[in-house]
């Protein structure tokens, strides 16, 4: 469990880990998400639409407090500006919505895996795995939850690129005010972790120019992923980081066409192939995952460093966060325990925002290492969000 604690795909409340492990031994797989079906298959001709529109929407059991949960497939705009299919899962508090319509957090998750069947509107334990759900359905928000594109949709996931989870993350908040009961709201937050920090600021920086219509009023990120480069570099001794980059170099081969055989040594090319094809639900997925890594601790790269190797360092550099418009408040939250994101990554992270005009909260989690970041911070992150919808003034932690 000590793995899992530390590492890059998320945390979940302690409370469900006995279940999940009891779950998967049950089944006997290493994954335990539920099945695709055909709702995640849509013909090419149903992508005519404007992005955040909905394709379909079909019901789900399951959500706290009595909430309407419905998975949706909306169209987005994926890599090159190609139109594309997402899917997700949006969750809407009982009773009539407000004048006006109901607030949105966008939630957007951690590494879940980069194949279609793990997409978290898939995973049996959807509802535990988002930070803070019953205080934000209790306060009345819709929670709009994108799985990415290529997760539950045809993959594979362009895992860790910014600008396309970004705009995932943006168009399932213009697809969950067409559900039921959600109202027409404009304003709203995006709230993630890990992967999913990286969705959320991505979102921040591109909202402006490519959602005018709607009003993103803050953005709360949990250890996010800002510093690629880094991220690569200082992981790539550890087993996470060996996961981490194992993941990215497959997906990235797939989806920018960098070649792999550059940088790769082709003996690690099987284990790398399986953790391609292994999701991330619960924790004792991490214990599987470390089984089929293990094989590159003995074989993996051909270079010291894969950051510092081409296309590789640029794609890294091009995905790495950078400054949101000085208007939007930002929340983030990070362990000092963080052995995959370090805190000293976040805090100079901070440290531009703040240059550039941004008003930042930062809360240090004393005793938190990566995987509980989101669970830790959720509801100082709702109490952030709460104060943002309500109009209050941003507190800044900035020195100016």
């Amino acid at each position: 469990m000590r793995y899992f604690t530390s590492n890059l795909f998320g945390g979940w409340p302690r409370r469900w880990m006995s279940t999940a492990l009891i779950a998967t031994a049950v089944l006997g797989l290493p994954g335990i998400a539920s099945g695709q079906t055909t709702f995640y298959d849509a013909p090419e001709s149903l992508l005519n639409g404007a992005p955040g529109t909905l394709v379909r929407q079909e019901p789900m059991d399951g959500a706290p407090l009595g909430a309407s949960t419905y998975r949706v497939l909306y169209r987005s705009t994926g890599l090159n500006g190609r139109p594309v299919f997402v899917s997700g899962v949006v969750i809407v508090p009982q009773g009539t919505p407000p004048l006006g319509g109901r607030p949105i957090v966008a939630w957007a998750h951690p590494t879940s895996g980069i194949v279609p069947r793990c997409a978290p509107s898939l995973a049996i334990f959807l509802f535990q795995q988002i930070q803070g759900l019953r205080s934000m359905i209790s306060r009345g928000f819709v929670v709009a939850a994108t799985d990415y594109p290529g997760l539950g949709t045809p993959g594979p996931h362009p895992y860790l690129v910014g600008e396309s989870e970004g705009r995932a993350v943006i168009d399932i908040v213009r697809a969950a005010r067409s559900v039921p009961r959600a109202g027409d709201g404009k304003d709203f937050t995006v709230w993630g972790h890990s992967q999913g920090g990286q969705a959320a600021l991505f979102a921040g920086m591109i909202a402006n120019a490519y959602a005018p219509e709607l009003k993103l009023l803050g953005v709360a990120a949990a250890a996010p992923a800002t510093d690629l480069v880094k991220l690569m570099s200082d992981d790539i001794n550890t087993i996470g980081g060996k996961n981490i980059t194992a993941m990215t170099l497959w997906s990235w081969h797939r989806v920018y066409g960098a070649a792999i055989d550059n940088v790769v040594d082709p003996r690690a090319m099987p284990a790398i192939d399986r953790l391609a094809q292994e999701c991330i639900e619960g924790p004792f997925d991490l214990i599987v995952r470390q089984r089929t890594g293990r094989p590159l601790e003995q074989y993996f790269l051909t270079v010291q460093d894969p950051s510092k190797a081409e296309p590789w360092r640029s794609l890294l550099e091009q995905n790495s966060t950078r400054v949101l418009s000085p208007e939007i408040p930002i929340f983030l939250a990070q362990g000092a325990n963080d052995q995959v994101i370090q805190s000293a990554v976040t805090q100079a992270y901070m440290d531009k925002l703040c240059k550039a005009g941004s008003k930042v909260r930062m809360v240090v989690l004393p005793g938190i290492g990566h995987g509980r970041a989101a669970q830790a911070s959720a509801m100082a992150a709702v109490n952030w969000m709460t104060d943002r919808f309500t109009g209050k003034r941003p507190p800044d932690d900035c020195v100016r």
